[in-house]
């Protein structure tokens, strides 16, 4: 999850919060990038913290630049989002929880860290399911055959709590100020390869360049 925690050859590092609008329209191509790179790339998730310990109820104005942001990340990337009572009044838009929960999974069976992050995701965007709340983000573990005990015991630890804020300084160390990022590793050598959206024919570039650049 970490760094120091998978290492298979280099090291991609996708940068990003279930709760992120540009990161739902990117979900598509960080799928297609583990689909055609897994074999030269340990691809790692880590949760950077969109908005993590917000606990103030959305704003009339705060919503609606929310919104226009879904809209054009949808017109941008295709990716279906319910806009219809989408972000209800007294909604409290903080995504430590949802950000937490990935985490918790990093350490329960981190094969499920990105099918729990899509999860997530679709059911935040498409089926306007309250992903801040535990019980939904319990259900949506469950889903992907995850003990309720297990979970809660996981995701309630001081373990999982301190990963999660880790996550959050590092990508702040690391200069990354938007989501979806991407970051290549090689060793202690780090390469930005994107701050936000781009479609995957760019990022192959990006990507085989950097590669190119990393033979071993």
């Amino acid at each position: 999850m970490f760094p120091g925690s998978r290492y298979k050859k280099l090291v991609l590092w996708y940068i990003a919060d279930p709760m992120c609008s540009w990161c739902w329209g990117f979900a598509p191509v960080i799928e297609q990038i583990r689909q055609e790179y897994s074999a030269s790339l340990t691809i790692e998730l880590m949760p950077g913290g969109l908005r993590p310990g917000t606990n103030m109820p959305l704003l009339p104005e705060k919503k609606a630049q929310i919104l226009q942001h879904w809209h054009t990340v949808h017109t941008k990337t295709g990716q279906p989002f319910t806009f219809e009572n989408a972000l209800p009044e007294g909604f409290i838009y903080d995504t430590e929880p949802a950000c937490r929960s990935v985490v918790s999974m990093s350490l329960i069976e981190s094969e499920k860290i990105f099918p729990l992050f899509a999860a997530i995701q679709h059911a935040f965007y498409v089926e306007q399911k309250d992903v801040t709340q535990f019980s939904v983000l319990a259900k949506l573990a469950a889903d992907l055959d995850i003990s309720a005990l297990q979970f809660a015991s996981v995701f309630q630890s001081e373990e999982a709590k301190q990963q999660t804020l880790a996550g959050f300084h590092r990508a702040a160390q690391w200069g990354i100020s938007g989501f979806p990022a991407l970051v290549a590793e090689s060793g202690t050598d780090r390469h930005l390869i994107t701050t936000g959206y781009r479609p995957i024919e760019s990022l192959r570039r990006l990507l085989d360049t950097w590669l190119q650049q990393h033979e071993v």
